[in-house]
């Protein structure tokens, strides 16, 4: 669907990166919550954090879970009711667009193709989970970053396998500041992964929970998440209480 439909039927997703960038911008500029994404944009911290792709996907993507989580009024475009999804599903596609100089309509079917990935994954998870989103936001933003750089299905698919093999078990522990220190993890995870399936290097499917069949592997997180999780969840609203 989103190679295929007609650019007048899709655009409509470009209001995300208009409403999510304002945020981003938002976080870079104010001192919001823990100013993750001012941080490692900052320039003090080049040596460490560098000028490239990494780097700006994760400081666009974390400025603007920051402003959110830290009260700011701009509204931010959702994915499966969550703003912070909504954001990590859209800025590193964002980002990477903006590196690659890539063209509207790619960016657009990028951005379709990174929230109907994350639609998927969060269906198997219902409406609460353990798990925390920004793994299934991420997992959709690493193949929109597989698309905007020439990558083929298969690819796409690489990355998710290479998502789902690498941060399955990040917990959420309620909405916060802290989220975009999650949003900065799960966001390097993505760049990575892209940039692993784009070279055609996978997670085997001998490796633990990684299936040779993707649908089979997203079932797999699906059932972690869902089910075998429900005794964590419990457990972090005892301590949190």
């Amino acid at each position: 669907f989103s190679t295929q439909a007609p650019l007048e039927d899709i655009k409509f997703i470009l209001q995300a990166v208009d409403m999510n960038k304002a945020l981003a911008r938002e976080g870079l500029l104010q001192k919001y919550g823990l100013q993750v994404g001012r941080t490692i944009q900052a320039n003090v911290h080049r040596n460490v954090f560098g000028h490239g792709l990494l780097s700006h996907c994760m400081a666009m993507t974390a400025a603007a879970s920051d402003a959110r989580m830290a009260g700011c009024t701009l509204p931010a475009m959702s994915n499966s009711g969550s703003g912070n999804q909504g954001i990590t599903a859209t800025m590193p596609v964002v980002a990477a667009a903006e590196q690659l100089m890539s063209s509207f309509e790619d960016l657009a079917r990028a951005l379709v193709l990174s929230h109907l990935v994350a639609i998927l994954l969060k269906g198997y998870l219902g409406k609460l989970s353990a798990l925390c989103g920004c793994v299934i936001a991420s997992t959709g933003s690493a193949c929109g970053i597989v698309y905007l750089d020439g990558g083929n299905f298969e690819q796409v698919c690489f990355a998710i396998k290479n998502m789902i093999g690498n941060i399955t078990g990040m917990v959420c522990d309620g909405a916060k500041v802290g989220c975009a220190l999650k949003v900065a993890s799960g966001v390097s995870s993505a760049v990575q992964s892209a940039i692993l399936a784009l070279d055609n290097i996978c997670i085997s499917d001998n490796d633990g929970i990684i299936e040779s069949d993707i649908e089979k592997t997203i079932r797999n997180l699906g059932n972690i998440g869902s089910k075998g999780m429900q005794e964590t969840d419990q457990l972090i609203l005892d301590i949190m209480i």
